[in-house]
């Protein structure tokens, strides 16, 4: 995986996010994935952020080629569920 550290200007938060190694190199095919602060006053403006403010650290997930657009947050045990469900091939009918 590939990191790199940028200034998320929305959320005024340093995040270190990553792509996969298996994402095409034209950027076409990237989703980004970083570990967030979960308060509310670390992206006080990020609705969706906000109503999982007390659960703790969460994991992000945006477009690569729509850096400031919008952002997905879950929470590890979410992402967890989900990560078990595609390394079981749950979704292997979508991709």
């Amino acid at each position: 995986m590939n990191g790199r550290q940028e200034e998320d200007r929305e959320q005024n938060i340093r995040t270190a996010w990553r792509k996969s190694s298996f994402s095409n190199g034209t950027g076409g095919d990237c989703v980004e994935a970083a570990l967030v602060d979960g308060t509310a006053d670390a992206a006080p403006n990020e609705l969706s952020l906000q109503h999982k403010a007390s659960q703790g650290p969460l994991i992000a997930l945006r477009d690569s080629k729509d850096p400031e657009g919008p952002k997905l947050y879950f929470t590890r045990s979410e992402f967890a569920a989900f990560r078990r469900g595609i390394m079981a091939g749950e979704f292997d009918d979508l991709g």
